[in-house]
């Protein structure tokens, strides 16, 4: 483990208020060079795309760099870059222009583990185009997905399998290689929803075996700005709707309206962030990130056994789930509290959680919670101390 976490957050304006940041699931902090991108941009001057003054050649270059370095994060190709507003819009997004294709009697298979925007999206289009929609069930109470279930899913009538890369609620990563051949073997695409593992992990879609790879900047220290990444090939052969004068190439294709510019120079600043974090990290861009997200991963796990340990002394916390490989995200309950009220008392000692269903639908009905208020979620993020999770368990001690 490599990172210096407290020189990391003296990167952190938000931080200087003495609060405990563990609700990194729902969106991360800025560091300052994020925030100063964001400001330069501005300060600088910024026009529209494709004109003739120098105000627009700035965002041209500034879209150009943001698609470099997200595909620098994920290990896909800059052109297959399309950004949108969030992951959900822009699933609903595909799920319509790949669903142009879908009939009766297509199948495609979802995941009940899944964050809702995995989902609604693709059970929507293939409700309307008239193909079936079949279902990989999580484990309970472990809340693993069995990978080899797939076999039994996916077949000659599948067009897509759409899975998430780790669950946003108990963290669980499944064999997305050993999904991905399934998938490939019958012809169909898969669709990754990396919105929770990439802020986690050194990501390498190709090798993970996915077609299609979603994120949301915000949760990797960016602005509200998401990116779905395919190959340039893949997204030439699909046809969405579009304004008949808009681009008829590349990623702009599924781009509509104006891209959020500044907020992508944010989207650059922090991608360079991230390859900066662990300072043995050598080499191209790329080459940095796969050794700094390495050293993330590393200390996240670290951190997060030390944080199951302290939970495990407290008789009254229940933690949701217990997959073997995970996110360093946890999900419990506390002994006669509801998820709110534990949030809310946490909020008054400045440790700030999130709780509910997170948008895990049917994950947590599939838990048996869903009608229950959920439960209370924490994220360990690289900025995370000891200190942070020493007193979320110092709390959460005095409150049983």
């Amino acid at each position: 483990m490599n990172l210096d976490v407290a020189g990391i957050r003296a990167r952190y304006p938000a931080f200087s208020d003495d609060s405990v940041w563990l609700d990194a699931p729902a969106g991360t902090q800025m560091p300052q060079s994020v925030i100063d991108a964001i400001s330069g941009a501005y300060k600088a001057g910024i026009g529209n795309l494709h004109g003739a003054f120098p105000a627009s050649a700035r965002s041209d270059a500034i879209v150009a760099e943001a698609r470099r370095a997200v595909a620098d994060l994920v290990g896909g190709e800059p052109d297959g870059v399309v950004f949108g507003p969030n992951m959900t819009t822009l699933t609903y997004r595909f799920a319509a222009t790949l669903a142009k294709t879908w009939g009766p009697g297509d199948e495609i298979v979802l995941s009940m583990l899944d964050h809702d925007a995995n989902l609604r999206p693709w059970a929507q289009a293939a409700e309307a185009a008239g193909a079936t929609v079949r279902y990989a069930e999580l484990e309970v109470p472990s809340g693993e997905l069995p990978a080899e279930q797939y076999r039994h899913l996916v077949g000659p009538r599948t067009r897509l399998v759409a899975v998430t890369a780790a669950s946003n609620i108990l963290g669980t990563m499944p064999d997305l290689p050993r999904i991905a051949e399934i998938t490939h073997a019958a012809g169909a695409l898969l669709f990754v929803d990396g919105v929770h593992a990439t802020p986690h992990m050194p990501v390498d879609m190709v090798a993970l075996g996915a077609d299609f790879w979603a994120t949301s900047a915000y949760k990797w220290n960016a602005p509200h700005v998401g990116a779905i990444v395919a190959g340039p090939a893949l997204l030439a052969g699909l046809e969405p709707d579009k304004l008949v004068p808009s681009p008829e190439a590349g990623p702009e294709r599924f781009e509509t309206g104006t891209l959020p510019l500044a907020d992508l120079a944010g989207v650059r600043a922090a991608v360079d962030y991230l390859a900066g974090l662990d300072p043995r990290a050598t080499g191209t861009r790329r080459e940095r990130l796969l050794t700094s997200m390495a050293a993330v991963r590393a200390y996240e796990q670290a951190e997060l056994a030390h944080l199951l340990e302290g939970l495990a002394a407290l008789p009254t916390v229940r933690r949701i789930g217990a997959p073997a490989r995970s996110t360093a995200t946890v999900y419990f309950t506390v002994d006669g509290h509801t998820p709110r009220e534990v949030a809310e008392y946490l909020a008054t000692r400045k440790i700030n959680v999130w709780y509910g269903h997170s948008y895990c639908w049917e994950a947590t009905a599939a838990l048996g919670i869903r009608d229950q208020g959920s439960a209370v979620r924490v994220g360990i993020y690289h900025y995370t101390s000891r200190s942070d999770t020493n007193r979320l368990v110092a709390a959460l001690a005095a409150l049983s």
